[in-house]
């Protein structure tokens, strides 16, 4: 159970992450007000979010983590957390983002992340 609150708890905050890094640049250009904040109000505002990201990563890492009785290293924690952060980032790019297209070079890059887990899986 604690791998699958480790990934879930890793997607939540990937979520948010996603949110708080790139989010901004869609609400400036859907947002008035929002474009009109100087770019310490885009900082604090962007920290916010980043605060439940920060919420939910690092319970996912105590979880998750073998020196704390989970069943991942820590090198496997941080390949899980970057495929899962390209996941969330591409589907984030997808709906908001409705210029930015998917190329074949971003799945090749992807195919070499899944090839990047097998072997920090493999014994």
């Amino acid at each position: 159970m604690k791998a699958f609150y480790t990934i879930g708890l890793l997607i939540i905050s990937n979520i948010f992450m996603t949110f708080a890094w790139y989010g901004h640049l869609k609400l400036r250009q859907e947002s008035s007000w929002f474009a009109s904040l100087p770019l310490i109000g885009v900082i604090v505002f962007s920290w916010s979010i980043a605060f439940f990201e920060y919420s939910c990563q690092i319970p996912a890492n105590r979880i998750g983590f073998s020196g704390n009785g989970g069943p991942f290293s820590l090198m496997q924690l941080k390949v899980i957390q970057e495929v899962i952060t390209l996941i969330v980032f591409t589907v984030f790019t997808t709906i908001f983002f409705k210029g930015e297209t998917f190329h074949w070079n971003h799945l090749a890059a992807f195919l070499c992340l899944v090839m990047a887990v097998y072997f920090v899986f493999m014994k």
